[in-house]
């Protein structure tokens, strides 16, 4: 089938090539002209036959939302628009809305892989309707990992974002618990190869995971470390996640607690111990650090 893709950054620009390798036409738009097939969405839209697809691969937010407008003055009925980026889940049942009144298709799809899907697949959740998911199922097909799993139609409009959302929230808690018992681990004596430890878990264990796999490559590259300043970004969709679960009065003790933990590293000094360190001096007399 025919394919436009816009946004070719890391993940869309292997996107791009593993569909390609499969056998599919696919004409790519990005800003950076070094990187497009073509100079304008216009013209990405001009050279696709109709019903046309068009994978949307740009940050979430203004940029997704910039897009779809302009995509939607330019394509025809019977066309559909996929989001594979970040967006929010509330943001894909506007944009079907937005989309479904000129007669064009919405597919939200959570795509995750990251530098690893060109060779690996892409794990893909997708939500629409069945009509509209059956227009883009060649792609998924190409995209997703060899073997039966690796992609789901997750439901409605919405839910593939969703799904990600939550594949993503698992994922903080799962990091922060490696990265607690890394730390563990390097703070006693007994210990002499914490590298090693991690290895061994590889093999056998009930935590061995991709990210345990990743973990021990990053210690393979930096034994300690050392190099690294301890401060951790997030993407959104942690918070998300923990938003998501107080409006449907989830409880998500772990989660939580990895997403707390992020905006903990980015405090040089950190204001609550402040009141903590304070508090113990005042009921217990207990010593205080001064600056």
């Amino acid at each position: 089938m025919e394919l436009g893709l816009v946004g070719l950054g890391k993940m869309g620009g292997n996107m791009r090539e593993r569909i390609r390798r499969a056998g599919h036409t696919v004409i790519g738009y990005d800003r950076n002209p070094d990187l497009a097939d073509v100079h304008s969405l216009q013209e990405l839209v001009g050279k696709l036959s109709g019903p046309r697809v068009v994978w949307v691969m740009v940050p979430a937010g203004e940029p997704t939302q910039t897009t779809i407008d302009e995509l939607a003055e330019l394509l025809e009925p019977g066309d559909v628009v996929v989001d594979g980026g970040n967006s929010r889940w509330t943001d894909d049942e506007r944009h079907a809305e937005e989309l479904a009144a000129k007669g064009i298709g919405f597919v939200d799809c959570g795509v995750s892989g990251g530098v690893w899907g060109l060779e690996n697949g892409y794990a893909l959740m997708y939500g629409g309707d069945k009509e509209n998911v059956a227009k883009v199922q060649p792609v998924f097909d190409a995209l997703k990992p060899e073997g039966p799993y690796g992609s789901v139609h997750a439901g409605k409009v919405g839910a593939g974002h969703f799904a990600k959302m939550v594949h993503n929230g698992i994922e903080y808690a799962m990091m922060q618990a490696y990265a607690e018992g890394w730390e563990l681990l390097e703070k006693v004596d007994s210990v002499e190869n914490v590298r090693e430890v991690f290895r061994s878990w590889q093999e056998g264990t009930v935590i061995r995971s991709w990210l345990l796999d990743l973990a021990v490559n990053a210690l393979d590259e930096d034994e300690h470390l050392e190099q690294l300043r301890g401060y951790a970004q997030d993407s959104g969709e942690g918070r998300w996640t923990v938003e998501a679960a107080i409006d449907h009065a989830v409880p998500l003790p772990a989660i939580t607690a990895s997403l707390f933990a992020r905006f903990a590293s980015r405090q040089e000094d950190s204001p609550q111990m402040k009141m903590i360190a304070a508090l113990r001096n005042q009921f217990g007399g207990h010593a205080v650090e001064k600056k």
